[in-house]
C-alpha cells in the first residue's frame, strides 16, 4: 500500500483539512451573516443554493447549526430559511460523513476497544437508521461531531442522510422561526419557537439522565479479584489456625 493511501496519512489529511477549515472560519466569520445580511443583487433561489452550500462547509467545520439557523431565517425567512437550512444540513453531514469515512474509518476503527465506544459503534452500524435519528431528535451530542463518529462506524450512507433529513426538521424549524421573528421577540412565532428549543434542551436533559445507567460498567467488566464499590469485605466465621 502506498504511503499516500496508508491509513494513518489519511487520518493526518482529514486533521490538516479540518484544521485548516477552523482557521478560515475564524478569519471570514459566518456569523457576520446575521448584521450584514445577504448581497439583495442576487436572486433569492441562488441566494438559497449559495447560502445553503456555505451552511454545509460551515457545518463541517465545527460551526454551531444554531447560529447558521438563526442566519438562514434572519437573511431568507422562515420558508426559505428553512429550505436552505435544511438543504445545508444534509451535505454538511455528507460532507462530514464522506471525509470521515474516507480518511479516518480505517485509522481509527482499530481504536474501538472501549466498552462505551463499542456499544456506541455497535448500535450505529446495526440500528443506523434509529440510532441517527435519536440522536438527530434530541440535541446534545454536537453535529459535527456525530457525523465523524458516525462515519467511523459501520452505519450505511442512507440511513444516515435520511435520518439526519428527517431528524433535524423540528429543531432546525424552531430556530429559523426564531431568527426569522428576532426583530420582533413579543410575537406568537418567536415565542413558540424559543419554548420549543428550551423543552428540547430539558428533554434532552432528561433523557440522558434516564439513560445514564447504561453507562455504568456491568458486574462482568469489574475485576474479578475486587469487590463492587461501597460494599465491605466478606468475613466468614472460619476458624484461624490449627
Amino acid at each position: 500500500m502506498s504511503l499516500l493511501l496508508a491509513p494513518r496519512t489519511r487520518l493526518s489529511l482529514l486533521v490538516v483539512l479540518l484544521a485548516g477549515a477552523g482557521v478560515c472560519v475564524v478569519r471570514y466569520e459566518p456569523q457576520r451573516l446575521l448584521s450584514q445580511g445577504w448581497p439583495p443583487e442576487l436572486p433569492l433561489g441562488t441566494g438559497v443554493l449559495l447560502f445553503a452550500g456555505a451552511y454545509g462547509l460551515c457545518t463541517a467545520a465545527f460551526v454551531p447549526r444554531p447560529l447558521l439557523n438563526l442566519a438562514a431565517g434572519a437573511v431568507f425567512g422562515a420558508a426559505f430559511g428553512l429550505v436552505a437550512a435544511l438543504g445545508g444540513t444534509v451535505l454538511g453531514a455528507a460532507i462530514a460523513f464522506g471525509l470521515g469515512r474516507a480518511l479516518g474509518q480505517d485509522a481509527l476503527r482499530p481504536y474501538l476497544r472501549g466498552r462505551w465506544l463499542r456499544a456506541g459503534d455497535e448500535q450505529l452500524s446495526r440500528h443506523g437508521f434509529r440510532s441517527v435519528l435519536a440522536v438527530r431528535v434530541f440535541p446534545g451530542v454536537p453535529f459535527a461531531a456525530a457525523n465523524y463518529l458516525a462515519a467511523v462506524s459501520r452505519c450505511g450512507w442512507l440511513p444516515f442522510l435520511l435520518a439526519t433529513a428527517l431528524g433535524t426538521v423540528p429543531n432546525t424549524a424552531a430556530y429559523v422561526i426564531a431568527g426569522a421573528s428576532a426583530a420582533s421577540p413579543g410575537s406568537p412565532a418567536f415565542l413558540v419557537s424559543a419554548g420549543f428549543i428550551a423543552l428540547s434542551a430539558v428533554l434532552a436533559a432528561a433523557v440522558a439522565w434516564r439513560k445514564r445507567h447504561r453507562l455504568a460498567p456491568s458486574p462482568a467488566d469489574r475485576p474479578a479479584d475486587r469487590p463492587p464499590a461501597g460494599h465491605p469485605p466478606v468475613v466468614t466465621a472460619a476458624p484461624h489456625g490449627p
